[in-house]
């Protein structure tokens, strides 16, 4: 007997248009003979080049979307202190310090190009979850046009405003000014190839690829450490060296990451018609993208403005703050990797209209990151003086002594951290644009509020700099925990 079809997916024109593109065709099919049923019908390159991530156990899929993140980060994290090594062995003290004071005013240029990236490859995310590929394919073309013309200009006010910037807002010292203008205006100048690349990265994430970026991060991480050492040790640049080294790496990884995809994944197959600009899409983006840009940015502010409380402590208390915002990096970074994998999950569900799913993601992500926190509270506690001595010569007893301690001060605050990541990660899959910019502005307020009020009580003194900073990822959390079990944002659906 011939199968009877027992009922099929609705599938509208733009899916038709597009199925041998099209990474999920669903039809479920009935066979009165075997009593076969569920048979998924499905694209054979999905999983090379792309995850449905609206069926299969949650679990498995975020953590295998998570793992070649967190070694990314590891990557990223390796050639930053290679950077810094280079500056500091192989320059002068001076070079280190000039590279040093230009770190939160570059990061605020650059949150807000890796945030309005976070957002449309969550509108990829949504579109692809929802089988739209003309909408993924809009996206793409609608995003390098949109991301190219902002990058530049971004990059430019950050090239035009650098001197007056470092001089007049950052105080910058006169020993070490000249280094730090050419270091910022020479990555200013390059910072649309880092925008680039990241926005390729996060559309390739939003199909459920995060091994491709990994791959191309590996290859911009080794083509960073190896300029500088021919651009620095060689050619003898010194700081410029540095930062031509880096742009110049971020750009070739962008050339190569775009030139893969368009070439290699079919998600990319782009048609003359898919290059026309899209309004909708270009307002969601921003719209999206634009409040998580605003969230980076303010976070970004308020340590420019939190370095200035810090500043007027003494070396041993900047040294070990400098020493535990290192390791904090690291325990943040694989919360940020579990951040992004629940954006991804959360913005394909919300776009299959599958709410159950999306809040089966949250609920295990709150394990993922119960477990994580607790076991770096045990590391903290037991290994905090042994990870501050990666950083500082073992001679160093006062600024050992201080970022031991202030390590298990921060490590008793990684669960209420945690909740931020996990209840942004879901709320920034879902679209919502109201909580990045609530998050972001009590966050800058925390930072900038509390340090200044805790470090002038006597008692207190230096340690509220990292008392104020728990504090702050409290507030942020519940906040964050309160925004989620709102209603507003859910779409309608049954989250």
């Amino acid at each position: 007997m011939l199968p009877l079809i027992h009922s099929c997916v609705t599938i509208n024109s733009e899916r038709i248009e597009n199925n041998l593109n099209t990474i999920k065709v669903y039809c479920i099919i009935k066979n009165s003979v075997y009593g076969m049923t569920g048979v998924k019908m499905a694209n054979p390159m999905a999983d090379k080049y792309a995850k449905d991530m609206t069926q299969g156990d949650p679990t498995r899929l975020i953590l295998a979307f998570m793992l070649p993140m967190m070694m990314g980060n590891i990557f990223q994290q390796f050639y930053n202190i290679v950077d810094t090594i280079i500056a500091g062995r192989f320059i002068d003290a001076k070079a280190l310090a000039a590279v040093g004071s230009t770190g939160h005013v570059t990061n605020l240029f650059f949150a807000l190009g890796n945030g309005l990236a976070t957002g449309i490859g969550i509108v990829v995310s949504q579109f692809f979850g929802a089988g739209n590929m003309k909408g993924v394919k809009k996206v793409i073309t609608n995003a390098l046009v949109i991301v190219t013309a902002t990058s530049v200009f971004v990059g430019l006010i950050g090239f035009v405003f650098s001197r007056p910037v470092l001089t007049y807002v950052m105080k910058t010292p006169e020993d070490i000014l000249e280094n730090a203008v050419a270091y910022m205006s020479i990555t200013c100048i390059g910072f649309f190839g880092t925008a680039l690349y990241n926005t390729i990265s996060y559309i390739m994430r939003g199909i459920g690829d995060s091994k491709t970026p990994l791959y191309f991060l590996i290859i911009s991480s080794f083509l960073n450490v190896a300029m500088d050492l021919v651009f620095v040790i060689a050619f003898g640049m010194g700081v410029s060296g540095l930062a031509i080294a880096t742009i110049t790496a971020q750009i070739l990884s962008a050339v190569c990451s775009i030139t893969y995809a368009f070439f290699k994944n079919p998600v990319f197959k782009i048609d003359k018609s898919d290059w026309k600009m899209d309004p909708h899409i270009i307002i969601k983006c921003y719209k999206i993208g634009g409040s998580m840009a605003l969230q980076s940015g303010l976070v970004a502010l308020s340590f420019v403005i939190l370095q200035r409380v810090i500043n007027s402590f003494d070396s041993v208390v900047v040294a070990a703050f400098t020493t535990t915002s290192k390791i904090e990096s690291l325990v943040n970074m694989q919360f940020k990797a579990l951040q992004d994998s629940l954006s991804t999950f959360t913005g394909q569900n919300i776009g299959a209209k599958q709410g159950k799913r999306v809040r089966k993601g949250f609920q295990n992500g709150m394990k993922m990151m119960i477990l994580y926190a607790v076991v770096m509270i045990i590391v903290m506690g037991l290994f905090g003086d042994v990870l501050v001595k990666i950083f500082i010569d073992s001679s160093e007893t006062d600024i050992i002594a201080y970022g031991s301690k202030a390590m298990r001060i921060l490590s008793y605050f990684y669960l209420p951290l945690g909740m931020i990541y996990v209840c942004r990660g879901t709320l920034n899959g879902a679209g919502d644009a109201k909580f990045p910019a609530i998050s972001g502005a009590s966050e800058m307020i925390g930072r900038i509020i509390f340090p200044a009020l805790l470090c002038s009580l006597p008692f207190i003194g230096a340690w509220g700099l990292w008392i104020s900073t728990g504090i702050t990822w409290t507030i942020v959390g519940v906040t964050a925990f309160i925004r989620f079990n709102m209603k507003d944002w859910r779409g309608g659906l049954d989250i």
